[in-house]
This record gives structure tokens, sequence and C-alpha cells, in this order.
């Protein structure tokens, strides 16, 4: 991959950047809002979100995201309080936003999990879902919805 073909690739990430308010909505259940809070570091090359939910069961996290200088796609690496580290597949195009896991990385993959969000027209909001399979063969079945919405 090229040094201004990364750079494009990075740049397409700048629509995630600033403070974003959260919104879990899990069935039967009131979450209170969260914040996650999207900035470059490294001098750009990695853009780091950084994740904060008021629920003593919902894990506090830290994203690094990164991209594959040979294939130019997107990897998420992501860190939690609960000391969980998983790799996620992601990709960055035409407003969808997509994480995946599908093989064991640095925990067992005793489940298979995928978040797709799309942005809205003006970009300040993300509407998503999580969803999860558990096991390899099993289809994928609605976890919980979460919403972004920019808050700066």
């Amino acid at each position: 991959m090229t040094e201004p073909a990364r750079q494009e690739a990075l740049a397409r990430l700048d629509a995630l950047v600033g403070e974003w308010e959260l919104r879990a909505d899990f069935p039967g259940r009131t979450v209170p809002p969260g914040r996650s809070v999207f900035e470059w570091t490294l001098d750009g090359r990695f853009l780091v979100q950084r994740t904060e939910v008021p629920l003593a069961e919902a894990p506090d996290t830290m994203s690094v995201i990164a991209v594959d200088q040979e294939t130019g796609g997107y990897t998420q690496h992501y860190f939690d309080s609960r000391g969980v580290v998983r790799l996620y597949a992601m990709t960055f195009v035409d407003g969808l936003w997509q994480l995946v896991r599908e093989t064991p990385d640095f925990t067992p993959l005793s489940f298979r999990q995928r978040f797709t969000g799309r942005f809205s027209a003006d970009g300040d909001t993300i509407s998503g879902a999580w969803e999860i399979a558990k096991d390899a063969s099993a289809d994928y079945e609605h976890d919980f919805a979460l919403t972004y919405h920019r808050s700066r």
C-alpha cells in the first residue's frame, strides 16, 4: 500500500473523531448513557476510542484502530476494564461502519460477534447494533442496539 493510499484510508476515519454520547438498548433494561471519545494519536497514524459506561457490569474500553499496510483494511485492537483483549476486522465505507470478530485472537473464540452502524446524513448519529453467534455454525442474533450521538 502506498503512503498516499494509507493517508486516504486514515482520513476516512475523521468522521469518527470527537465526543459521542452512547445509548445502549438492552431488552427489558434501562441503561444510563455512556460516553465515547475518538482522537488521533502518534502523529495521526492511529485512531484511539475510549468509552465509559456508568453501569457496573459494562466494561470501560479503549480501542486502537489501525490501517493494515498491505490491504488497506482496518483492524480494531480492543481492550477493556475486565482485562479482555480482542481483534476486530473493521470496515468503514460509505457511511457504514462494521466490526467483526470471527476467529480466535488473544482470547478464545467462545462466540462470534459483529457490530454494524450507519451514519446519519448529517454525520452526527450512528445507529447500530451488536450481534452475537454462540458458536462457529450458529446464525447471528441481535444482542443489543447501540446509538452514538455526537456531542462535540
